[in-house]
């Protein structure tokens, strides 16, 4: 990665996954709607992923609990579930990795509340399991996803979708709607509760 052509390519790759995302404007608008409607109602915002993902889902509960922008707001509702480390690891020692997600969702999430799920493939099958537990418990889901959606996708009230193969590309766009998302949380300002 040390050439100028290997890392020319590498931008081009990330500029194409965020372009992918042009064609998807009225679902973004859609799905930051439903975050601040959310927010709005007094309902939480719980997130999760693995890897890289579930880095972005962190970021995107703490940017919503801190700040977005430089002003001082009250804090929003919002959680990572993959960010207590204890739970994730009783609940994979005691019923497996598969469901580090949905078991923290059946407790936790309701009506009302809203489950962002990041997935570069769509796949992971803790993530479509905690996702079909959301809708049991009568919550709303959003995806951030790439290569077609994967399993996630039949099981998303809104979801967006990254163009290509590559998960850090994909990943960068997921980037680009969880700030997207604080945006919009930002603009409808002080109508939410804390």
């Amino acid at each position: 990665m040390n050439s100028p052509q290997a890392i020319s390519e590498r931008m081009e790759g990330t500029i194409n996954a965020i372009h992918s995302l042009r064609d998807q404007l009225d679902e973004i608008v859609a799905l930051g709607q439903v975050v601040v409607e959310c927010l709005q109602k007094g309902g939480t915002l719980y997130t999760c992923g693995n890897g890289g993902s579930a880095a972005e889902a962190m970021h995107l509960a703490e940017e919503l609990i801190g700040r977005y922008r430089g002003q001082d707001r009250p804090a929003r509702r919002a959680m990572c579930l993959n960010a207590d480390v204890a739970a994730m690891t009783c609940i994979a020692n005691d019923f497996g990795y598969e469901q580090v997600f949905s078991r923290q969702v059946e407790g936790m999430l309701g009506r009302g509340d809203v489950l962002v799920v990041l997935s570069t493939s769509g796949n992971s099958e803790n993530i479509v399991k905690a996702l079909m537990a959301a809708k049991a418990n009568g919550a709303k889901t959003i995806g951030l996803l790439g290569r077609g959606g994967g399993k996630c996708l039949a099981h998303c009230d809104h979801a967006i979708i990254v163009a290509g193969e590559d998960s850090a590309h994909i990943q960068e766009g997921h980037l680009v709607v969880v700030h997207l998302i604080c945006e919009a949380v930002e603009q409808a300002g002080e109508g939410l509760k804390a």
